[in-house]
């Protein structure tokens, strides 16, 4: 720790020293996903703590999502279910109104490749480290729609690159394979032109429109876990952010 990081966690406020310590131990896999808490009397006792510390603590890991509370019962770890998932961060919606699927899933490539200056600057990891990439396909009533390179650390993820095949889901198994909980992501949208490959893999003829969408993904303690480039046939999805 850099004596200006040192300064600055001496003037930390308690509850956010006890913030850190508990999302901490989730990170250790002390505490699972979906597994409840002691309780704050409990927690007071461990941490040498009072209760409203720890109250104040668990307030603030509760608003970002880290934890969750059920009245009367406890609080608990947070995790990303299938349904949180689709919620929180897919944001693809069909413009045909009628179609109320979600498109699937389809692995098309994964391979383990050495970052280059781009991949190093997106993943903060040094050019020439270790990246598993992954292409696939998202199909929506069997007509493929996106187009998905995805960049992972390979240190974080050891042997996913030769996994036969993956869940549609990868958040929801990144965290049940591997004790890394998605925490954060940010999307940047564009609109780009169609090329050869977006021709091969979705269907879209080179020269039409299409939606880029980059993302970065952070884990609980702010690692760049994932870079993700998603191609969005805009004939058939729109980008959608509810915020209410």
């Amino acid at each position: 720790m850099s004596l200006k990081e040192q300064n600055a966690s001496e003037f930390q406020p308690l509850y956010q020293k006890i913030e850190q310590v508990i999302t901490n131990k989730i990170i250790a896999g002390e505490w699972k996903p979906g597994e409840m808490l002691p309780s704050e009397f409990q927690l007071a006792d461990i941490l040498n703590v009072s209760q409203g510390t720890v109250r104040k603590a668990l307030n603030s890991l509760g608003e970002s999502n880290i934890v969750f509370r059920r009245q009367g019962v406890g609080t608990f770890v947070s995790e990303n279910t299938l349904k949180d998932m689709l919620f929180h961060f897919f944001h693809y919606k069909a413009n045909d109104e009628e179609e109320k699927g979600l498109p699937s899933a389809e692995l098309i490539d994964i391979e383990l490749i050495d970052a280059n200056a781009e991949l190093a600057n997106q993943l903060e990891l040094c050019q020439g480290d270790a990246v598993i990439k992954i292409i696939r396909i998202r199909k929506l009533a069997q007509k493929p729609c996106i187009a998905e390179q995805i960049y992972l650390p390979q240190c974080f993820f050891t042997q996913l690159d030769i996994e036969g095949d993956l869940p549609n889901s990868l958040y929801h198994y990144y965290q049940e394979r591997f004790n890394v909980t998605i925490n954060k992501a940010a999307d940047r949208i564009r609109a780009v032109i169609a090329n050869n490959t977006d021709y091969e893999l979705i269907g879209v003829t080179p020269g039409m429109p299409l939606l880029e969408v980059t993302r970065q993904a952070k884990a609980l303690d702010g690692r760049l876990v994932e870079y993700r480039v998603s191609r969005v046939d805009s004939e058939q999805l729109h980008y959608l952010v509810d915020l209410n």
